[in-house]
């Protein structure tokens, strides 16, 4: 692991945030505890053959690395305005401790602990990161903000609760606050990046590669995203690259900012295509989705793309903790209207996922019957379907006669909510497919058999148990343990004596559908209070999950990917 690209005028600015620790926190682990904290990423080589690749487009990628990597920096600015500094000193630090946390750091981004809360493994810093992270000043309270943006004029209402600004404190004293845009916030790194995109835009032969880079590099100087999400949209390319602000997850507080990230790869043409069959047919699940009939959009924004790729390297908030095994883009609601949105799977680290997790995992969860069931195709599959169903379901509604959306009306629910919704969906929309599938034209693309049933089922349960080891609060892993729940009060998951668990094929699909039905309602309402109840009520650990989670406590919950080809063709400075 090397420092990344970071621009000495600004480490020295953030030094002085560093130079004023926060209040001491609660014990922090010592080597020992944190040798077991890191031992829970299974460190992987992520390599790619790139041979294929044009003699312009393998010089463009290096240049897209290289810009890739300054959204690293970007994103531990916006967790918390020291990051960058305190990365700096511990990557001086000699003694093993030191080296501990230097490593754990940079699996994070942060000092604090994805897998734990978020709570703090070094000394100096708050106990936990701040549900607003750097996005809004550390002393502004809930009802600050709201108070404050109700008194703006509509368009700067916006602007408060936009992706794309940070809220600050206005010059000359607190009492008022102001919003302050990406493009200025991050000016030096922006600046460096969106060069960076020029000059791969120059070396690129693909014509679609070259517009989206010189519309996204003009984005990070105008904070204007829309154009450049549209180019990325009909983005054609041997080299597909995701790079900028996007997901929310990072702010805890109202889910509003979107955090930098990146993500490198190398188109699998022949995947591609064999998926892209599924997209031909979203307008019939949509038409059938278990919900209300006025809730159901007549005409959804646009055919969704497919992208399978190898990963090269991610960054950012693609980077830390959890890896990210796909992704669904925009969440731009304009872009989802008019084009839809497109679904990236990340093959080669779904595979290294599986096998470093999933595989282990089911031979202590399942009863061991159904772990021969476990398989890669029913859990690629499954990830496919949920980063389809994003793009279905409400996105546009009405409240008391507004238009808004669900992410508006649920606020920091929303994630967990929309990644369990995109889940269950996507088991229904599957079902739906294999109930149809000689109709649909899909014999070649998805089987239909029992057998295959059986294994989409019997793989989403172990993966559950997988999923939920991210901590309650990760997104994926409160949605998780939401499905689990549920399901299992539903009689569709059993829990056996031995503490094993197994699918009730009997009662699964019903209790899908049911659920199904729960979040579509939830989000098509707008439904803050509803959201809140099941969250409280459903995502918990029961006792007899986490007795099954005790026995998976020597099992990597994720990987840690070591970029060797991306250091290869673009070495870190």
């Amino acid at each position: 692991m090397k420092m990344p690209v970071i621009l000495s005028a600004l480490l020295l600015m953030s030094a002085a945030s560093f130079a004023a620790p926060a209040a001491k926190p609660a014990r922090v682990p010592d080597q020992a505890q944190l040798k077991k904290m890191i031992a829970r990423f299974a460190p992987t080589r992520i390599q790619v053959d790139v041979s294929g690749l044009s003699a312009g487009n393998r010089r463009a990628l290096s240049k897209l690395i290289a810009a890739a990597r300054i959204l690293n920096d970007i994103y531990m600015q916006q967790l918390r305005s020291g990051d960058r500094a305190l990365y700096s000193r511990l990557g001086k630090e000699r003694s093993p401790l030191g080296r501990a946390r230097f490593q754990y750091f940079w699996i994070n981004k942060s000092p604090w602990d994805d897998l734990n809360d978020f709570k703090a493994f070094i000394p100096g810093v708050p106990d936990r990161k701040p549900l607003g992270a750097n996005f809004y000043p550390a002393d502004m309270t809930r009802e600050q903000f709201e108070s404050w943006v109700k008194g703006l004029p509509e368009k700067d209402q916006e602007q408060a609760r936009g992706f794309f600004t940070v809220i600050r404190w206005q010059a000359g004293g607190k009492g008022k606050l102001a919003w302050v845009a990406y493009s200025q916030e991050y000016r030096p790194q922006l600046e460096h990046a969106a060069a960076l995109l020029r000059q791969a835009a120059t070396l690129t032969d693909n014509a679609s590669l070259r517009k989206f880079l010189m519309s996204r590099a003009a984005a990070f100087l105008s904070n204007d995203y829309y154009p450049s999400d549209l180019d990325w949209m009909d983005l054609d390319s041997p080299l597909d690259i995701t790079i900028g602000p996007y997901e929310t997850y990072t702010d805890e507080l109202f889910g509003y900012k979107a955090a930098f990230e990146a993500y490198v790869n190398l188109r699998d043409e022949k995947e591609t295509n064999k998926l892209a069959a599924f997209a031909q047919h979203l307008q019939e699940i949509e038409n059938n989705l278990p919900e209300a009939p006025q809730y159901r959009r007549s005409q959804l924004g646009g055919l969704a793309p497919i992208r399978v790729v190898d990963e090269i390297l991610s960054a950012g908030d693609g980077a830390h903790g959890v890896q990210t095994a796909a992704y669904n883009l925009p969440n731009d609601e304009r872009v989802v209207q008019q084009k839809g949105s497109k679904r990236v799977m990340l093959k080669n680290i779904q595979e290294a996922k599986f096998q470093a997790a999933l595989v282990p995992i089911s031979s202590r969860v399942l009863v061991p019957a159904e772990q021969k069931d476990v398989s890669f195709e029913m859990f690629f599959t499954h990830t496919v379907a949920h980063e389809l169903m994003h793009g279905l379901g409400p996105q546009q509604i009405k409240v008391q006669g507004r238009d808004t959306s669900p992410r508006k009306e649920l606020k920091e629910l929303y994630a967990p909510i929309e990644e369990a919704k995109a889940d269950v969906t996507g088991l229904f929309a599957l079902q739906y497919m294999m109930d149809h599938n000689q109709q649909m034209g899909l014999a070649g693309v998805l089987p239909s058999d029992a057998a295959a049933q059986r294994q989409l089922y019997t793989t989403f349960l172990a993966s559950g148990f997988r999923s939920i080891r991210f901590g309650l609060n990760e997104a994926h892993g409160k949605g998780t343990a939401v499905q689990l729940n549920y399901l299992l009060d539903k009689g569709g998951f059993v829990v056996n004596r031995d503490g094993t668990f197994s699918v009730d094929m009997a009662k699964i699909k019903d209790a899908v559908r049911d659920l199904d039905h729960e979040f579509l309602t939830l989000e098509a309402e707008g439904n803050y209070a509803g959201a809140k109840q099941m969250l409280e009520h459903y995502g918990v650990i029961r006792p007899e999950v986490q007795k099954a989670l005790d026995r998976l406590h020597d099992i990597p919950v994720d990987i840690e990917p070591l970029f060797v080809t991306a250091d290869e063709l673009a070495p870190a400075r």
